[in-house]
C-alpha cells in the first residue's frame, strides 16, 4: 500500500495577488475547474493508494476537508502544524503517525500546489519507484528538463537514463545561473529537484535517526501528545515550537546515500510565478494567455487574467506583461520580472496594507463571506452558508445586523426566538442580542448582511455555541 502524504502549508506569494498568506495557491483553481490541492489528491488515489495523509495548519484545516468532499476524496489524518517549521519536521511527524499502523508502507511525499497533467503517467512512474523503495532506497522524481531553467534546483544522475526505470542519484545541486543551467541542459544528466519523495516508512525513520537525530526528540513528543479535535490531529505546540526549521532535502536527502531517481518525462510545474500559469495556461500563436473577462488587443508575450466575474480587463499593446486583476487588488508587471512578485508582497506589508496576505473571500468552515461595502458605521457583506452548517451562536457589543435572503432559506435564532427566513425576506439582530443562522437546506444559502455600529471588526465576536469548537 501506498500512503500519499501531501504537503499543504504554503502561502505561494509569488502568486500574488491571487494567491495569499490567508488562501494561498494550492487552494485555488489556477487551471482548470480544480484547485491544485484537489488535483494532487486525486492523482495520488485509486487502486493500491491509501487515503492521503494532509499536513496543513489551522486555518487550512476546514478548505482541505471541504475540497477533499468535493472531489469525492475520503482524507485520511490531517495533521495541524501549530505553527510552519518546513518539510523536514512535516514529513518526520507524517511517518510517525503512519508507523503506528503500517511501519513498512511506503509513503508518497508531494507538495499540493504542483501541475502534472498526466496522472496516468506519473501513476505509472510511482509504481516504477517503488520497486527501489520496497527494496530499502530513498526514491527521488526528476522532471526531464526542456529549458535552461536557473529557478530550479537539479538532480545529478548516476548515468545516462533508460526507459522505465529508478537510476543511482549522484547528488543535489543548488540552484544554477544561465549559463552552468544551459551547460547541463546539453549534458542530459541533470533533471529538475520536484521535491517529490517515494520511501517507506522505515527507511526514512532511519534516515532521520541517522542524519537529523536533533530533530526526532521533539517531533516524536509532538506526535505522541498531539491532541484530536473534530477529525483533525494537532500536534502539540511546545514541542513542535522546538523543532527545528529545516527541509527535508537539507536535513535528510542530501546526506543520505544510495538514493535513486525516477525521471519523469511527461509534463510538471510547481507553478512558481506568473510566467509558469503563462507557460502551462497555452499561451496563442502571440503569445497571449487569457482568463476570466479578459481581452487582448495587439499584445503580445502577455498574460491577462481577471479573476472576478463582471471585472474586465483589457490589453492594449502590451508586451511581455503580466496583469492579474482581483476585487481588491491589481498586478502589473513585466514578465522578466514574474519571480519578484514577492517583493510586491514585502512592499505591501511594510505599508500594514490588508491585501499583502489577507483574501477578499474570507473561508470559514460553515462557508464564506465577502466584504461588498465598508463605510465609517457600516459594511455589506455577502455570507455563503454550506447545506446542512450553522454559524457559531454568538453576540456583539458595537454592532447591529440587517439579514437579507437571497438563496435558499435560513434558519434564525435572535435569544428565544427560532424563525425560517426564506428568499426576498428579512430579519434584524439587535445590538447584544444572542443570534445564529444555519442552513436547513440542501442547497447553499446566501444572504446579504448590512452591519451598522461603532465597531465592525471580526474580533467582536462573543461565542457561545460553536460546532466547529473555534474560540
Amino acid at each position: 500500500m501506498i500512503y500519499p502524504v501531501l504537503l499543504a502549508g504554503g502561502s505561494g506569494s509569488r502568486l500574488w495577488p491571487l494567491s495569499r498568506k490567508s488562501y494561498p495557491k494550492q487552494f485555488s483553481s489556477l487551471l482548470g475547474d480544480q484547485s491544485l490541492f484537489q488535483a494532487s489528491a486525486l492523482r495520488l488515489s485509486g487502486t493500491g493508494y491509501a487515503a492521503p495523509t494532509v499536513v496543513t495548519n489551522s486555518d487550512f484545516r476546514f478548505i482541505v476537508t471541504e475540497q477533499l468532499a468535493a472531489v469525492g476524496v475520503d482524507p485520511g489524518a490531517i495533521l495541524i502544524e501549530p505553527a510552519g517549521r518546513n518539510t523536514a519536521p512535516a514529513v518526520l511527524a507524517a511517518a510517525l503517525h503512519l508507523a503506528q499502523t503500517d511501519p513498512d508502507g511506503l509513503m508518497l511525499v508531494a507538495p499540493s500546489d504542483h501541475v502534472i497533467p498526466d496522472a496516468v503517467a506519473f501513476q505509472t512512474a510511482v509504481d516504477v519507484a517503488a520497486q527501489a523503495a520496497r527494496k530499502g532506497q530513498m526514491v527521488t522524481f526528476g522532471i526531464t528538463p526542456d529549458r535552461p531553467e536557473t529557478g530550479y534546483g537539479y538532480l545529478e544522475m548516476a548515468q545516462t537514463p533508460g526507459q522505465d526505470a529508478a537510476i543511482d542519484l549522484k547528488g543535489f545541486v543548488e540552484k544554477p545561473d544561465l549559463a552552468t543551467a544551459e551547460q547541463m541542459l546539453q549534458d542530459g544528466h541533470y533533471l529538475w529537484n520536484a521535491g517529490i519523495f517515494l520511501f517507506s516508512v522505515r527507511t526514512i525513520l532511519e534516515a532521520f535517526e541517522t542524519h537529523a537525530p536533533q530533530l526526532i526528540s521533539t517531533v516524536t513528543a509532538a506526535v505522541e501528545q498531539a491532541q484530536t479535535d473534530l477529525g483533525f490531529l494537532r500536534l502539540a505546540p511546545k514541542p513542535w515550537a522546538e523543532a527545528e526549521d529545516v527541509s527535508i532535502d537539507y536535513a535528510v536527502m542530501e546526506k543520505a546515500q544510495g538514493l535513486a531517481v525516477v525521471p519523469f518525462r511527461a509534463g510538471w510545474s510547481d507553478l512558481g510565478g506568473w510566467d509558469a500559469v503563462w507557460r502551462e495556461a497555452g499561451p496563442d500563436d502571440r503569445g497571449v494567455a487569457l482568463h476570466g473577462p479578459a481581452t487582448a488587443i495587439d499584445c503580445d508575450t502577455t498574460l491577462l487574467r481577471s479573476e472576478t466575474e463582471g471585472q474586465v480587463v483589457v490589453g492594449l499593446g502590451l508586451d511581455n506583461m503580466i496583469v492579474v486583476a482581483m476585487p481588491d487588488a491589481v498586478l502589473v508587471a513585466d514578465k522578466s520580472r514574474a519571480q519578484d512578485v514577492k517583493l510586491a508582497v514585502t512592499a505591501l506589508k511594510d505599508k500594514k496594507v490588508v491585501q499583502a496576505e489577507t483574501f477578499p473571500r474570507d473561508h470559514r468552515p460553515w462557508g464564506w463571506f465577502e466584504s461588498l461595502a465598508i463605510g465609517d458605521r457600516f459594511q455589506v457583506k455577502r455570507i455563503v452558508v454550506h447545506p446542512g452548517a450553522a454559524l457559531s451562536l454568538q453576540s456583539h457589543h458595537h454592532r447591529a445586523e440587517h439579514w437579507i435572503v437571497v438563496e435558499g432559506t435560513a434558519k434564525v435564532t435572535i435569544d428565544e426566538d427560532v424563525r425560517l427566513v426564506s428568499e426576498n425576506q428579512s430579519v434584524y439582530i439587535p445590538l447584544g442580542a444572542v443570534h445564529r443562522m444555519e442552513n436547513p437546506g440542501k442547497v447553499p444559502m446566501v444572504l446579504i448582511e448590512v452591519q451598522t455600529g461603532t465597531y465592525l471588526g471580526e474580533d467582536d465576536i462573543i461565542r457561545y455555541e460553536d460546532v466547529y469548537a473555534r474560540d
